[in-house]
């Protein structure tokens, strides 16, 4: 186990193996899931934007990587996640949700397919351990092997319109091509200064980008190379601050905010569960149920997008008003960089979930005129 890794002697927050680079790059920190992460370098507003018209490097070390090995893997994910991880081609991967019995969301995870009988599992970082427990639960009476990774592997990211160039200009020539066609949810194996990377097109900022898994102790190395590849590229370290407004655009819901055990797929207005897949998965039962009842479409309640019409900005927790009676609540919300508005993100019962449709976020008690939209909020130009 990475000394890097662990909890610092005081018993605070974790440190991936990137600390001291954000230290020299000036970061300020933030405890995030259990890891001091960086929360920003210098401005937000300039990182966010950076992502937005360049490109921006992230480190995501604090996230989960579980591995799942053996003849069982594809149908033992079938039983465990709600998708149908058995449809996935290798080299190809699935975002998919694992659930409670009761159909309450355990953790949004991605699914790499990297051979015919192994699978890389990502899981959210406040949920790594309650991932793991639940696959070695559910793993009972299948030909499987289960390995947390997550304490030896670093994840980093490139995100922005640039990050293809960033990238292609750093592997082997021979493996350019590898990158420009590598699709969207699909992973390869690729050199970056003499140590294989496992390159991802994966991203959680709405822009194209690409997710790199390495070994933990060369990490450094490869965050360096990056900086430097990416200095012509307009190329900017990020934290996680600009990293909730860029998912917000992009109507990505985070584990806490818009998922939580006491929310479905379907009030998530998420289609991913494979009610037409053979096998039992956990929570299938109760997610029929909630399909029958209409549950987010005719019955309940249903994430939707909130367009400001003024210059205030809804945040979690505020209610959603219609004609002063409250018909739902903020999951997320903030001024959009790139918009120009205020955007918000919001579990609102379904009579009242139509665009067009003009609701109030009361901001501590002076409502504030909002009007639902599609998700997401922002697209970029393909």
């Amino acid at each position: 186990m990475s000394t890097e890794q662990t909890t610092t002697a005081d018993g605070g927050p974790k440190h991936t193996a990137l600390y001291a680079e954000h230290e020299a790059l000036g970061a300020s920190f933030t405890d995030f899931g259990g890891w001091a992460m960086p929360l920003k370098y210098t401005s937000e507003l300039d990182e966010h934007r950076a992502v937005r018209e360049s490109a921006g490097l992230f480190d995501l070390s604090h996230m989960g990587e579980v591995r799942v090995v053996g003849p069982d893997a594809a149908v033992f994910l079938n039983t465990a996640l709600v998708g149908n991880l058995a449809k996935v081609a290798v080299g190809r991967a699935k975002y998919s949700m694992m659930c409670t019995e009761t159909g309450g969301i355990v953790d949004d995870l991605i699914s790499y397919r990297i051979e015919e009988n192994e699978f890389l599992v990502v899981p959210n970082a406040g949920n790594r351990e309650r991932v793991v427990a639940e696959f070695e639960a559910r793993a009972e009476g299948f030909d499987v092997e289960i390995w947390d990774e997550t304490e030896g592997v670093a994840l980093v990211a490139v995100q922005g319109p640039n990050s293809q160039a960033i990238i292609s200009s750093l592997v082997r020539q021979d493996e350019v091509t590898i990158v420009e066609n590598t699709p969207y949810y699909a992973a390869d194996t690729v050199t970056i200064g003499g140590d294989q990377v496992l390159l991802a097109r994966t991203g959680y900022t709405g822009e194209d980008g690409f997710e790199l898994y390495i070994p933990e102790d060369r990490a450094g190395a490869l965050w360096r190379a990056l900086v430097a590849g990416g200095a012509d590229h307009g190329l900017t370290p990020c934290g996680l601050a600009c990293r909730d407004s860029l998912r917000l655009e992009a109507g990505m819901p985070l584990y806490g905010n818009e998922l939580t055990e006491q929310t479905t797929p379907f009030e998530a207005a998420i289609p991913l569960v494979a009610l037409s897949k053979e096998e039992d998965f956990v929570g299938r039962a109760a997610l029929e149920q909630a399909k029958a009842d209409g549950l987010g479409k005719t019955s309940g309640r249903r994430l939707v997008g909130l367009k400001g019409l003024g210059r205030r900005a809804g945040r979690a927790g505020y209610p959603v008003m219609l004609d002063g009676a409250e018909v739902g609540v903020v999951t997320s919300g903030q001024p959009s960089p790139t918009l120009g508005h205020p955007i918000a993100m919001a579990y609102v019962d379904v009579a009242h979930t139509e665009p067009g449709t003009a609701l109030d976020i009361d901001l501590r008690g002076k409502p504030q005129p909002f009007e639902v939209v599609a998700l997401p909020f922002y697209r970029r130009e393909k």
